[in-house]
């Protein structure tokens, strides 16, 4: 590879690396974000929720961190796979989280029944982030 490749291609590598950057950000947004909600509802909340809301709070949680783990993943992907991909696949990680974790967040902190309807529209984006990353893959 000469040095004229490597120019001509720097502005391929940077835009990689500037998706890198934004999914690992926000991964760690979510994160931080899964962390301090976790320990509001254990040691704030406590007493304030039923056992049945606090559960379905441990749940969001739950899978808001899991899921900020695989956006740092598709954050370091990023710079070496294709970035089209891993885009799709990290929209679809935080649709999962806003969805999923965010109705169950509103359903255990207000128990009104109908955001706990939206839990498995954000599942599913959660199923198709995980599939979409499986075939990544095995995709050249």
């Amino acid at each position: 590879m000469t040095v004229e490749t490597l120019v001509e291609r720097a502005p391929e590598t940077e835009h990689r690396w500037d998706q890198a950057r934004k999914w690992i950000a926000l991964g760690a947004v979510f994160g931080l974000s899964g962390v301090l909600t976790g320990a509001a509802g254990a040691h704030l909340l406590e007493s304030h929720l039923a056992a049945d809301s606090l559960d379905t709070l441990e749940t969001a949680v739950r899978f808001q961190m899991y899921h900020a783990l695989a956006l740092l993943v598709v954050g370091a992907l990023s710079g070496t796979w294709g970035h089209r991909r891993l885009n799709l696949i990290g929209w679809l990680f935080t649709a999962g989280i806003l969805l999923f974790s965010g109705s169950l967040y509103l359903l255990s902190f207000t128990d009104i029944g109908a955001f706990g309807a939206v839990a498995p529209i954000g599942g599913l984006a959660f199923i198709s982030g995980w599939g979409s990353l499986l075939i990544a893959a095995f995709r050249k």
